[in-house]
């Protein structure tokens, strides 16, 4: 799940930069790149989210639904991506989430109350930053993110002796994300239809 962010964070400017579009005019890249999100940030954490006892017994499938069904609304909006680059509704990142759920060991019921939570998210229309896209204060973002990728990839090797301070420190990150999605969305004029 943490090479698929990695990969995820790159493909788009690469694609842009070798000019894809004018290469193969006739490919949808952005179709391929959705494609390939719901399987990176929805399939792969559903599967795993079924796997890792990470839910009330008999309530893996509940959430698996929850993470499938949100996302198929979220991801076939028209919108999804403003064209001032934010998301709108909650990005899908499952992944994100599914991976602190693992790592953080909270109660199997308060699990559920995130995904659910997490879920509603994909209906409420919140502009979240495209950490790689959105302008307003996208060096400090994706400073952020590459500290915080940093710290990702050192908690998944240590498993299973991660640090719990690491694993609560790369939290800053997440904390920061949402503070500035909620920041843009309210100083921010409102996206044209």
């Amino acid at each position: 799940m943490g090479l698929s962010l990695a990969i995820d964070m790159v493909d788009g400017s690469l694609a842009r930069l070798g000019n894809v579009e004018q290469v193969f005019p006739d490919f949808d890249g952005a179709l391929l790149d959705n494609i390939v999100d719901f399987l990176n940030y929805v399939f792969v954490p559903a599967v795993f989210l079924y796997h890792a006892a990470l839910l009330p017994a008999n309530q893996h499938l509940i959430g698996v639904v929850i993470l499938c069904l949100s996302s198929s609304y979220q991801f076939c909006q028209k919108g999804a991506k403003t064209p001032d680059h934010y998301f709108k509704c909650f990005p899908s990142y499952w992944n994100v989430a599914v991976f602190y759920l693992f790592f953080i060991g909270l109660d199997v019921w308060l699990n559920l109350v995130v995904l659910v939570l997490l879920g509603i998210g994909s209906f409420v229309p919140i502009k979240y930053v495209y950490p790689s896209r959105t302008r307003r204060h996208r060096r400090l973002t994706l400073a952020l993110t590459a500290l915080w990728g940093g710290m990702v990839i050192t908690i998944v090797w240590q498993h299973p002796d991660s640090s719990a301070s690491l694993v609560w420190g790369s939290l800053f990150y997440v904390v920061y994300y949402v503070a500035l999605s909620f920041h843009h969305q309210i100083s921010a004029p409102p996206t044209p239809a």
